[in-house]
């Protein structure tokens, strides 16, 4: 990876790099309709270390997609997926989904009990809904 930068994009952001390996995935950041990407909005609430972590496991998942094994990435329910990041004694969930080469972030969290909330599964799940309608 040579660098990236974020771009916007209709109803995502995407993290685009300089060099793009074959084979590889590409990241969204859902973006609803009012433009609100609550992804970024996470992001910029955590401390620059953080930060740091987290796209380090981003650009991972990007380059290994569904390969990228537990404990990094886990299937929560049904198609939707999240990528696990430690740091401290914060466990931080990041839900996603697939659509084709495309990993589509829908947002973050700080995971406090043994599972992720049911109300953060069912937004994803609303989310991938509403993103599949929009591309279709």
């Amino acid at each position: 990876m040579q660098g990236s930068y974020l771009i916007g994009v209709d109803n995502t952001l995407k993290i685009v790099y300089y060099r793009k390996e074959k084979g590889m995935y590409e990241i969204e950041f859902y973006r609803d309709r009012r433009g609100r990407c609550q992804v970024i909005d996470f992001l910029e609430r955590l401390q620059i270390r953080e930060r740091a972590k987290v796209i380090k496991w981003i650009e991972m998942l990007e380059r290994q997609g569904p390969d990228l094994p537990r404990p990094y990435a886990d299937i929560v329910k049904g198609k939707i997926r999240e990528l696990r990041i430690g740091f401290g004694t914060n466990e931080y969930r990041f839900l996603y989904f697939f659509c084709g080469k495309r990993i589509i972030i829908t947002h973050g969290l700080i995971k406090k009990t043994d599972k992720v909330p049911v109300q953060d599964i069912e937004m994803a799940d609303r989310i991938m809904e509403d993103f599949m309608g929009l591309s279709q």
